[in-house]
């Protein structure tokens, strides 16, 4: 039988023909090597940071995939049947490995058109498109463009333990040195609500008097030497006011169901 001499240089199609006659595992590996322009050039086109190395190895598989699947009787190419089963995988992978974040499934696809459409614009307008033309482009509302434009960040998360790309300040800061802490007065919130329900229970002096010994923190003495009056009588009305406050906050309303 005469021997199979590939043509000089050897083609993707002879490649082709040969692995799937005679499943010669060389040609098949010379055919994917002769793709690998292809491969990268598409995982390249997904902007997922931290995902780039995955992106490749799922666009390598795609392609093994599609090589296996392909049947000449398509009448098609080999690479116009590989492209979109590499973006199918691509796209798929994004949609359940990439998010940081819980998003929809439905948000998760229009992030998808719009980051698509938006890298298409760019490149026929040579700059980025306004949120009006994507809009135009995908019949989308002005608002869904802009949740998905926001959504797409979603992609990574930061640590707050990582130190800040900053050059003003510490340069071993962390985000959670730089974020808010704890308000102090919170503790003191709950308090206020109560006093708030009981403030009809006190005149004008008597709330006044309570301002001054718990809000300004002053002494009982200072207290007198303001109002005029003997410390004995300012403490006898605090004991008087705070008592009568205590009785009031364990009293029921009138139509609380215990009252009634």
């Amino acid at each position: 039988m005469p021997q199979c001499v590939p043509p000089s240089p050897v083609s993707e199609q002879w490649l082709l023909k040969r692995y799937l006659r005679n499943g010669d595992p060389a040609a098949r590996e010379r055919l994917i090597a002769s793709m690998a322009p292809l491969v990268y050039r598409i995982a390249r086109g997904y902007r997922a940071p931290g995902h780039e190395d995955d992106l490749l190895q799922v666009a390598w598989i795609a392609l093994h995939h599609a090589i296996e699947r392909y049947d000449p009787a398509y009448g098609v190419p080999l690479r116009t049947f590989a492209i979109p089963t590499m973006h199918g995988e691509l796209r798929r992978y994004l949609r359940d490995h990439s998010w940081a974040v819980h998003v929809p499934r439905t948000l998760q696809e229009r992030v998808l058109k719009v980051t698509r459409t938006r890298d298409r614009l760019s490149s026929e307008h040579v700059r980025s498109p306004t949120v009006a033309q994507i809009s135009r482009e995908l019949s989308l509302t002005h608002a869904e463009t802009v949740e998905a434009i926001q959504a797409s960040s979603g992609h990574t998360a930061r640590s707050l333990d990582a130190p800040l790309r900053d050059d003003a300040g510490d340069p071993g800061a962390t985000l959670a040195q730089r974020l808010g802490q704890e308000d102090p007065d919170l503790a003191r919130a709950e308090n206020r609500a109560a006093l708030r329900t009981l403030r009809h229970h006190l005149n004008d002096r008597e709330r006044h008097i309570l301002y001054l010994s718990f809000v300004e923190d002053r002494t009982q003495a200072q207290i007198a030497k303001e109002l005029g009056c003997s410390q004995m009588s300012v403490s006898r009305m605090l004991r008087r006011v705070l008592d009568r406050l205590t009785d009031a906050s364990l009293t029921p309303p009138a139509h609380s169901p215990v009252a009634a």
